[in-house]
């Protein structure tokens, strides 16, 4: 047992020089059958707001964590999380897909929401170094 929580520890030190060296980025894709999702990114980046999920007059608002900025990709239906501590990117993107959960329906047919789509590093930097 506490082997496992001194391996636990490395990891997190492990992490921590990751996200300090390149920073984590997370891709977040909005999918919907019939109503289309907007989300705007208020506040200096770190509010995001979903407008029209399932043709809902209710916008839902997300507030980031600190040290977690949002960004437009380009593409369409597309958001980009960035931070250096990826326990506050990762939980940031798990209030988001959270916020758009489908309630009192059948999950297998109503899939809408705002999901990840890709994990990656801002900056990559090759490991030979």
């Amino acid at each position: 047992k506490a082997i496992a929580c001194v391996r636990t520890i490395c990891s997190h030190i492990e992490n921590m020089f990751t996200g300090v060296r390149q920073g984590y980025k997370y891709k977040m894709k909005s999918v919907y059958a019939h109503f289309p999702i907007n989300i705007n990114i208020i506040n200096d980046n770190t509010l995001v707001e979903v407008h029209n999920f399932l043709g809902e007059k209710f916008v839902r608002k997300v507030n980031l964590l600190p040290g977690v900025t949002c960004k437009p990709t380009g593409n369409k239906d597309e958001i980009m999380l960035e931070g250096n501590d990826i326990e506050n990117v990762s939980r940031s993107a798990a209030l988001i897909q959270q916020s758009t959960t489908v309630k009192n329906k059948d999950i297998r047919k109503f899939l809408d929401g705002v999901y990840v789509s890709e994990k990656t590093h801002i900056d990559e930097i090759p490991e030979d170094e």
